[in-house]
């Protein structure tokens, strides 16, 4: 026990990056590394980053900036940066920050171990390679079989939709989509120790498969991961409209297992827009697969993404989002001033608004679907769902987990109940939370 080493990772991004963080706790705990939730208190500090916003990317610099002074105190510290900006900064990152030991790139994670073996003699150091495709199926993360009521289980890498906005194929490369035979066999495992949801995760789920003759569809997947026994819901993140399949649209009529919800981004509701974003979709075509998928589930819950402020967006533009936003009915909605990133198509595009006109417009339409939210969330009050306990509360006397729809619920309980299906009345509902007592 005298040998154990502290490990602090902070986590920024999307759900990709807190999965790459679990798998660095699970490839560091064969070097006594033990995670700690205090950086003042760590041995190894890991900063797992996101670039796919220009804030994004300053909150990792300043954060950065705060750990300085904690090196200084503690000379024997290690400072690591992953993920998508030491992807695309590499040795850049060394040279800007000389208290930096070292940077492992997204298609580097299997390397951490060794990296940190040399950073603890001293040496500072960069893998930022990007792999080919057949070295990267060899290469799937597989975390260490532990605990838990609901996993996120990687079912495919990188994209190759690119997005006229978005940096992903740049830091994260090009689609491969991972076995299935080990996904359905990691998910076996994860059953087998009381994991009852899984989350099939990826950059675009939809297009699993596409370019794998050998694999079945993403619909199939779903298919056969339903049959496992002991898995009672399955989700999956992040679609990408384009390839939602008309077979992948019935799953969610035929799969009881399968949860009320999906995330299906739409980045702008104005037809010029989303040709200039290289979406791949109309307007119309969006709303088409919305409408097919309440059909096929007619309680199903939508959250999305939204860009405002792109290039070129004028005043009708935004109000076609706002008019999407009203027709689609979002419980959630990710919205974000649009920001230009390096090798890009959309960062040589002339931007012809203000940095006040785009803020404007933010504001607006996240004031709107504030209200939507608290509305969709008062329709609950009195319904009965049904909702996996996952564990303790932030508040620490209650329970908490979430309906099929993704409603975060609270609810008094014995904590025998983790892990468990229980039915629930819906007795108050607040702006991101249900409360609710087991019926």
């Amino acid at each position: 026990m005298n040998n154990i080493k502290k490990l602090y990772i902070e986590t920024f991004g999307c759900q990709m990056n807190v999965n790459d963080s679990a798998t660095m706790v699970s490839l560091l705990k064969d070097l006594d590394y033990e995670q700690t939730d205090s950086a003042a208190g760590a041995d190894l500090i890991l900063l797992n980053t996101c670039c796919i916003r220009a804030k994004a990317e300053q909150k990792v610099f300043s954060e950065l900036g705060r750990l300085k002074s904690l090196k200084n105190e503690k000379k024997k510290v290690l400072l690591g940066v992953g993920g998508c900006i030491a992807q695309q900064e590499g040795d850049r990152l060394l040279k800007r920050i000389p208290y930096l030991d070292l940077v492992v790139g997204t298609h580097s994670l299997h390397l951490l171990p060794d990296m940190v073996r040399a950073a603890e003699k001293g040496e500072r150091l960069t893998r930022n390679d990007f792999l080919d495709p057949e070295t990267r199926l060899d290469l799937f993360p597989r975390k260490e079989a532990a605990g838990g009521v609901a996993r996120f289980v990687t079912v495919i890498q990188g994209c190759d939709n690119f997005c006229s906005y978005c940096i992903v194929p740049f830091v994260r490369g090009r689609e491969v989509s991972r076995r299935s035979g080990e996904i359905l066999q990691e998910i076996r495992e994860l059953s087998e120790i009381g994991v009852r949801e899984v989350t099939l995760l990826g950059q675009n789920v939809n297009s699993y498969g596409i370019k794998s003759p050998e694999e079945p569809s993403f619909a199939e997947l779903l298919r056969r991961v339903a049959e496992i026994d002991g898995i009672e819901r399955i989700r999956f993140t992040t679609s990408h409209p384009k390839d939602i399949s008309p077979d992948l649209i019935a799953c969610f009529a035929e799969l009881p297992r399968l949860c009320s919800h999906i995330h299906l981004p739409a980045q702008s509701g104005s037809d010029r827009v989303l040709k200039a974003m290289n979406r791949g979709y109309t307007r119309r075509e969006y709303l088409d697969r919305i409408a097919a998928l309440k059909i096929a589930r007619p309680d199903i819950t939508i959250t999305g993404d939204m860009i405002v402020g792109f290039p070129g967006e004028t005043a009708e533009d935004f109000e076609e989002t706002l008019s999407l936003m009203e027709e689609v009915g979002f419980a959630d909605l990710f919205s974000f001033v649009f920001s230009a990133r390096p090798e890009t198509a959309a960062a040589k595009l002339a931007d012809t608004l203000t940095r006040k006109e785009r803020q404007e417009r933010l504001d607006s339409l996240q004031h709107r679907q504030h209200i939507m939210t608290r509305e969709r969330n008062n329709s609950l009050q009195g319904s009965i769902q049904e909702v996996l306990v996952e564990g303790v509360s932030r508040r620490g006397d209650q329970l908490f987990g979430r309906t099929s729809g993704n409603r975060i619920t609270n609810i008094s309980a014995d904590p025998s109940l983790i892990g468990k299906l229980v039915t629930v009345r819906i007795v108050e509902a607040f702006q991101n939370s249900l409360l609710g007592e087991i019926v």
